[in-house]
């Protein structure tokens, strides 16, 4: 199992940015992918952003490519997502997940069975 806390959520006004960290410990050694995904309310949680473990591939949903970049700083065990140009639209409880899985599912929420507290993100108008 591998534990994740997530850190770096917080209040900002439209146009800002933020940067989000999730520091993984315990069996991460087995790790293939990490990703972020978020959950606004009353709705699903849905796909942000992936890195894998090793080379460092990323994916990135349509919403947030070009504004959001998540990178993984190995010797550390954490990933962060830096997010520009942040919307109202994305305000959400944003989740650190950590997975074994397939590129094939990177994006699903199937594809990862370790995950954080989530953080809130509030981006006001």
């Amino acid at each position: 199992q591998v534990q994740l806390i997530e850190s770096g959520g917080g209040l900002v006004q439209a146009g800002c940015s933020l940067r989000l960290s999730c520091a993984a410990s315990g069996r991460t050694f087995s790790t293939y992918a990490m990703g972020w995904f978020r959950q606004a309310p009353g709705k699903e949680r849905e796909f942000a952003a992936a890195i894998t473990w090793s080379s460092g591939t990323t994916y990135y949903a349509e919403s947030v490519k070009g504004r959001f970049t998540i990178s993984r700083n190995i010797a550390r065990k954490t990933v962060y997502l830096q997010m520009n140009s942040l919307t109202p639209e994305d305000t959400a409880v944003y989740y650190c997940a950590a997975g074994r899985g397939s590129t094939a599912r990177i994006m699903s929420t199937t594809a990862y069975d370790s995950w954080g507290q989530g953080t809130q993100v509030t981006v006001s108008t």
